[in-house]
């Protein structure tokens, strides 16, 4: 039989869930939510009053609790991380795109 350590996924085999779970647990999710407030801001966040954001965040922090469960065998870190570096390359890429574009007129 495979061991639970075998079967963690990264962030939850770096911060030892199953040697130190309530600290590692907390690191996953602090880890998670991180990732998700990165995510949410470089691809869906519009300007909204505070209290709307203050929702928003209360919402996702909530989700992430869900993804935290998850994320202990699965690759949700991961996927967060790969979905935030391709957010970062299109920001990136449409910057370049309207400085050029501004340029030539």
């Amino acid at each position: 039989m495979m061991e639970v350590t075998e079967r963690l996924s990264f962030f939850a085999g770096l911060y030892r869930v199953d040697q130190n779970p309530e600290l590692g647990m907390w690191f996953l999710y602090f880890t998670i939510l991180g990732l998700s407030i990165v995510v949410y801001k470089l691809g869906f966040a519009k300007k909204l009053p505070i209290l709307k954001s203050a929702l928003i965040y209360s919402f996702l922090a909530l989700g992430c609790t869900v993804l935290t469960f998850l994320g202990i065998f699965l690759p949700v870190g991961e996927g967060l991380i790969v979905a935030a570096l391709i957010l970062i390359i299109y920001k990136i890429r449409l910057y370049q795109s309207k400085k050029n574009g501004s340029e030539t007129n």
